[in-house]
């Protein structure tokens, strides 16, 4: 519903842009844009989805020999001493557990296919012990925000789609996505805390919350102390590194326990060409939204409007190309991808915006999305606190991911 008042937004205000335009300026030219802006999104969105289908077979593959392997249920044996402290209501025995751990750690690998129907079931689960059927319990809100925070370790679709529009290394941007959406899990963990009164100074919290602040703020700092080259040069070499570590263990793992990576690659292969043809219809709805949009000139007229007020309180305005894609992220999805797609098509792949532009899409969720689809399959009407906690991790993942590329980037 949202992205319904968004698209008709965008067209609407575009027509009175380019009227405005028309009747005082005499641009002649203006509606031509526009209408060609349509046809020429059209075929891009159409020539992006076709171009998908190669590396998200590759992904859907590897993702699937991890699941076949037993990576997701060796994240949850990891996790469950935490998850056993931030849902007390639930006590320790609920069988909420198991499908919001394979939620968690499905999501982690980018698993969307796994992480949904894994996320619902454990949804129905807690719904099962709530008191009052029409409000979300603490459980549920805890579960929801943590994953509106997007918390992911591999940002797959990301990576796909620099690699299609043409980023010499398109996993450059997984060590800025990764620390950004670790701090809006932080803030959604710790705002949700606060409401829930959760003792965040338990010392099982403490290790977990400890740990891997520590090593962030570590990695932040000892990145701060080295130039912009070799900072670049390590993300790229790291990031790399990283993930091809990841696929060999992922293989390994799975050989160990005598699955057939194989046919295991295969069948998740075979989801590549599937999701692709999928996405083809929403994809060219945002990108010719956004080209219509841009083409009236009122996107020029936002982002002039807000790199304003930036120069005048003294910050840097080289990231506010970027920001539409970062408004759009707690509203749609699809939307905020078709942001990126369009900033990362009309600058590059590789220029500093574009990377801004993949860092802010990596770093959070889709809240308001996550929210009605997982309350709403439970009948949930009152969510209390659980938007004002994912907006807030939704923003502060996206400061977060400016400042990242800033640090990475610039």
């Amino acid at each position: 519903m949202v992205l319904n008042y968004i698209w008709i937004a965008f067209f609407l205000i575009a027509f009175v842009v380019g009227l405005f335009k028309l009747i005082f300026f005499g641009d002649v030219n203006v509606f031509p844009e526009m209408v060609a802006g349509t046809f020429d999104m059209a075929k891009t969105g159409f020539e992006i989805s076709l171009g998908l289908t190669g590396v998200l077979t590759l992904w859907l593959g590897i993702m699937r020999i991890g699941e076949k392997g037993g990576v997701i249920k060796l994240l949850s044996k990891l996790i469950n001493p935490f998850f056993r402290k931030l849902f007390p209501e639930l006590g320790k025995e609920h069988p909420a557990y198991g499908s919001m751990m394979m939620n968690v750690a499905a999501n982690m690998l980018g698993l969307d296919n796994a992480a949904t129907p894994a996320g619902l079931k454990a949804m129905k689960e807690m719904q099962e012990s709530n008191t009052k059927k029409d409000t979300a319990s603490n459980a549920q809100i805890m579960f929801l925000v943590l994953n509106a925070s997007g918390l992911t370790i591999i940002p797959v679709s990301i990576m796909v789609y620099r690699a299609q529009l043409g980023a010499v290394n398109p996993a450059d941007v997984f060590l800025p996505i990764l620390i950004a959406t670790y701090f809006s899990t932080l803030a959604g963990l710790i705002t949700v805390s606060i409401y829930q009164k959760i003792n965040l100074f338990n010392k099982v919290i403490l290790a977990y919350l400890g740990g891997l602040t520590a090593l962030v703020v570590g990695l932040i700092l000892y990145l701060q102390s080295l130039p912009q080259e070799q900072i670049s040069k390590i993300s790229a070499t790291g990031s790399n590194l990283f993930l091809f570590t990841l696929i060999i263990f992922f293989i390994g793992l799975a050989a160990i326990k005598k699955v057939n990576v194989y046919e295991a690659f295969i069948e998740g292969a075979k989801d590549g060409f599937k999701i692709a043809v999928k996405i083809i219809p929403y994809l060219i709805a945002i990108l010719v939204s956004i080209a219509v949009f841009r083409a009236s000139g009122a996107l020029d007229l936002l982002i002039m409007g807000i790199a304003s007020f930036f120069e005048i309180i003294g910050i840097n305005t080289d990231f506010i190309e970027a920001l539409p894609t970062a408004l759009m992220k707690p509203l749609s999805g699809s939307g905020a991808r078709g942001m990126m797609v369009d900033v990362l098509k009309t600058h590059g792949a590789d220029s500093f915006v574009g990377k801004v532009a993949s860092t802010v899409q990596g770093a959070t969720d889709t809240t308001f999305y996550i929210l009605a689809v997982y309350f709403g399959s439970v009948g949930i009407k009152h969510t209390r606190y659980a938007v004002t906690a994912g907006l807030i991790a939704d923003f502060t993942g996206i400061v977060a991911a400016i400042a990242m590329a800033y640090l990475f980037f610039h």
